[in-house]
């Protein structure tokens, strides 16, 4: 069973056709987790209007955080393998067969995307090439190559993810991905597999990895991460990795 997993929030624009690009690759006994997050607009109606059983819609959330948003998703999530999905992309017609079939290699795989504007022209045809994305403990708590839209896991490193450290300055997708460099194994696949949607009411900001936050702010940040990696490599006895 394959359980994808999506936070949704104020989507009414795209919510939509991401939905059905995913329900056309599931099997009938998969699942669609949407947790939203008290939408204002009619996100959670165009939800509804979907007669699809494998949509399971957690509403009525007043988190007012994303990261607390997909946690909620995840930890309803029954799948032994876990897709993380935002709310505005869309899914190529491989994403679902391609990961599946690496992920009985790895425990973890990130999959390239082709960077488009809202009417899905294309901007960019390498999310990894432009970001530069690559695994690395080191290089990910500097600048995160790890993005949710990307990513889909086996059950054991949910389980092993969960809880998510309480802090905004550790994404959700970011600290599966640094759990998973710690206990297992991770890829980053070359193959886009998403339409990753760029627009100005995105979660993940248009100017991705130009940050506009101060250098005080940004020291903090990483400091709380290894303390946080720190925290979790003595609760689970691990030695640290290079890389």
């Amino acid at each position: 069973m394959v359980s994808v997993c999506l936070a949704s929030y104020n989507g009414e624009k795209f919510i939509k056709e991401q939905i059905l690009s995913i329900l056309h690759q599931l099997n009938f006994d998969d699942e669609l987790i949407i947790s939203d997050d008290s939408s204002t607009d009619h996100t959670v109606e165009i939800i509804k209007s979907i007669d699809d059983s494998r949509v399971k819609l957690l509403a009525i959330n007043q988190f007012k955080d994303p990261i607390k948003n997909f946690q909620n998703a995840l930890k309803n999530a029954k799948g032994e393998v876990v897709f993380l999905s935002d709310q505005d992309d869309v899914w190529l017609t491989d994403k679902y067969s391609d990961t599946l079939q690496l992920l009985k290699s790895y425990d973890l795989v990130v999959s390239d995307s082709i960077i488009v504007d809202e009417q899905l022209n294309t901007l960019h045809p390498s999310f990894f090439k432009y970001f530069k994305s690559g695994k690395g403990i080191l290089k990910n708590m500097l600048k995160s190559s790890y993005y949710g839209s990307c990513m889909a896991f086996n059950r054991m490193l949910l389980d092993t993810a969960l809880p998510f450290p309480d802090t905004k300055e550790i994404g959700h997708d970011l600290w599966i991905g640094l759990v998973a460099e710690m206990t297992g194994e991770v890829l980053f696949y070359q193959k886009p597999l998403i339409l990753y949607r760029r627009h100005s009411n995105a979660f993940t900001p248009v100017n991705v990895g130009k940050s506009t936050r101060k250098k005080r702010q940004m020291l903090y940040g990483r400091i709380v991460m290894v303390k946080e990696v720190v925290k979790f490599i003595i609760k689970n006895k691990l030695k640290w990795k290079k890389g």
